[in-house]
């Protein structure tokens, strides 16, 4: 019986050790997100940055920029930590090479942020756009936005001739 007791008091052990934190798993959403928004960014040619595929909605450049843009609104918002001055949407240089690093740049600031934080952070909570929510549900935002936004790119890679990337799930 005493060994039954001590199989068993190692088997939850070593679930609990093992069980994934609610910030260790959004470092590794949003670390896949920017590896699947690279690949965006990757699959788009030089020429079809400025790609509006029709004269009232963004360029692909400006559809990136806009994403990185809302990542750095929503995490300074849920975090108090200062994102960079001024918008990537607005910059004057709007080639492949400057939005890639903008955009990534604001992955970097997510995933720097989230490895700042315990999952009671992530259950504070904090103001965004004038509401209220847990940083933890303003991270999800952010999230569900950067992928609205990468989706709604799907459509200009296409008519550039090129192949958008796999869906990315895991």
């Amino acid at each position: 019986m005493k060994k039954i007791a001590i199989i068993c008091m190692l088997l939850v052990a070593g679930k609990v050790a093992s069980a994934q934190t609610m910030t260790a798993k959004y470092i590794k959403d949003w670390e896949r997100a920017k590896e699947y928004t690279k690949e965006y960014l990757d699959a788009m040619p030089e020429d079809g940055y400025a790609l509006k595929p029709t004269p009232e909605i963004r360029s692909f450049a400006a559809q990136m920029d806009h994403l990185g843009d809302a990542n750095y609104l929503f995490v300074s918002s849920a975090t108090g930590k200062a994102k960079p001055e001024g918008s990537l949407e607005k910059r004057a240089d709007q080639s492949k090479a400057a939005v890639t690093k903008g955009v990534m740049e604001s992955y970097d600031f997510v995933i720097a942020a989230l490895k700042g934080m315990t999952d009671a952070d992530l259950a504070k909570d904090v103001k965004v756009f004038g509401m209220d929510m847990t940083a933890g549900t303003a991270f999800e935002k952010a999230f569900e936005h950067q992928t609205h936004h990468r989706g709604q790119t799907t459509p200009y890679i296409r008519m550039k001739g090129a192949t958008p990337p796999k869906e990315k799930l895991f």
